[in-house]
């Protein structure tokens, strides 16, 4: 896993369809998208995520779901990104296979020592900096914590919370492999562009 990671979220869209957003992070060489639907119903969080598998599935950009192992196997997505509270990763692994792609939010150091026996694709280290985005997590981990993980954990780390212009280099250096955004994109009055110059920072870091 590695490059920018689009995390969506439909408030942060600022009235923007979702898919117009991807289509431009699509465009600009956004690495992997996860379709986050927190307060929507299964039935409508499906239909999205069919959608976004059709735009993504011919650019060969990887879907994955948040949360929920039933709607990404219901739509055959590429992975699903796990929260401490979401279904165990051995059941979720069972159940997806050999070939799809698993994350794991760690949000505390027990979280990461645990996750060394596990065969997870990623870590996503959440949150970095506080953010509006993720309420119901636990304390920053800072760059020194990214540090500490990338030095411990022999999993690849996806950065979370917080990120933007102005921050990804020096996360990319405390030894993130790949960056998760959702404001800085969703949010972006130019979603392409700002797809791009996060790219272009990622490219040179």
């Amino acid at each position: 896993m590695r490059g920018i990671y689009l995390v969506t979220d439909q408030q942060a869209c600022m009235g923007k369809p979702i898919e117009s957003v991807v289509l431009d992070a699509i465009k600009a060489g956004i690495s992997c998208v996860q379709l986050r639907e927190k307060d929507t119903s299964t039935r409508l969080f499906l239909q999205r995520a069919r959608i976004l598998k059709s735009i993504l599935k011919p650019a060969k950009v990887p879907l994955i779901i948040n949360d929920r192992v039933d709607i990404a196997l219901a739509v055959k997505a590429d992975g699903v990104h796990l929260g401490q509270s979401d279904m165990p990763y051995e059941d979720a692994r069972r159940l997806m296979g050999p070939e799809a792609i698993i994350g794991l939010s760690v949000e505390t150091w027990k979280d990461v020592e645990e996750a060394e026996r596990l065969d997870v694709n990623y870590l996503g280290v959440s949150p970095v900096f506080a953010t509006p985005t993720k309420t119901d997590t636990k304390e920053p981990w800072g760059l020194e914590g990214l540090e500490k993980i990338s030095n411990y954990s022999r999993h690849p780390l996806v950065a979370i919370g917080g990120l933007s212009l102005l921050n990804t280099q020096t996360v990319i250096k405390a030894g993130a492999n790949a960056i998760a955004v959702v404001s800085a994109i969703c949010s972006a009055k130019d979603p392409f562009a700002a797809t791009q110059s996060l790219s272009k920072l990622y490219e040179q870091s």
